[in-house]
């Protein structure tokens, strides 16, 4: 496939003076000859026809009779030839933002995910001539790669525990996943993909609110195991400590309801209520 050529063309300003001085030579002629006004005009309006101006971050791709000439990516007064057909390619970094779509991630939840884009191009001979119009290639293209990027990850650990890559986790491997596919899929169109990054992700909302209830359950279930861990070390060391210092001699039964009642104060969800025993520990 052919490539942007890039085109060092002449410098406009002098192409205008020219132009007015064939006009000026030919009027100052014309006294004599008739003809040469006529001929002096034709020469600076074809001069004058050959100009092009090229802003920052701009591009003229440039054609003859159909057949791709090249590219100036100058900016600047040009001149060129004036039976060149110019097509303007910006060259400016853009911003694009696809689309809340609904997709399944890789365990089978429907999930809303977007994405933002920022993009530019890159050779303005595939840009102009390789697809139909780039810009549309650019955002049909994004929302196919979401959805692809979508269906190999799962939306987090709790469907999947052996995944290594999650959608709302690990959002640095994700969006470099999506920055590779989306540049793959754009290089043929002449597209420099400059990042690319989830901008939404969350569940639909039909599954939303059971993976919320889901996602609680589960953190108090990882709170409590804390909670367990942490209450039966605190007891096995009032124990020792307790025997260490010899202030009281335990036997298994007293031991018994000693962890009985610290796992109750130290695991219990409310405030425990101290009674007070003027028996014995068996009473």
């Amino acid at each position: 496939m052919e490539t942007e050529r890039i085109l060092k063309p002449l410098n406009g300003y002098v192409a205008v003076v020219l132009a007015l001085v064939a006009v000026v030579v030919g009027l100052v002629l014309a006294i004599n000859i008739p003809l040469c006004a006529v001929a002096g005009v034709i020469v600076g309006v074809i001069l004058l026809k050959g100009l092009i101006i090229v802003g920052p971050n701009d591009s003229k791709v440039l054609l003859l009779f159909g057949k791709y000439v090249g590219s100036v990516d100058q900016s600047g007064l040009f001149w060129v030839n004036p039976f060149y057909w110019r097509i303007g390619v910006s060259l400016k970094a853009r911003n694009f933002e696809s689309e809340l779509i609904k997709v399944n991630d890789k365990m089978g939840n429907p999930v809303l995910i977007s994405v933002i884009l920022v993009w530019k191009v890159q050779d303005t001979y595939k840009a102009s001539f390789a697809v139909n119009d780039y810009i549309q290639f650019v955002r049909i293209q994004t929302d196919s790669a979401v959805r692809k990027l979508a269906g190999s990850f799962p939306y987090d650990h709790f469907e999947d525990e052996q995944a290594h890559i999650t959608l709302s986790t690990n959002f640095e491997d994700v969006n470099n996943a999506l920055e590779k596919e989306i540049a793959e899929r754009l290089h043929m169109a002449g597209i420099d993909v400059i990042e690319a990054r989830i901008g939404h992700l969350a569940y639909a909302p039909e599954i939303a609110h059971s993976m919320l209830r889901r996602q609680q359950a589960s953190a108090v279930v990882a709170a409590r195991h804390k909670i367990v861990e942490g209450a039966v070390g605190m007891v096995d060391s009032a124990l020792k400590l307790l025997s260490e210092k010899e202030i009281i001699q335990f036997d298994d039964d007293k031991k018994a309801t000693m962890v009985s009642n610290l796992m109750v104060v130290l695991c219990g969800d409310r405030e425990t209520q101290p009674v007070v025993n003027t028996g014995t520990l068996y009473q």
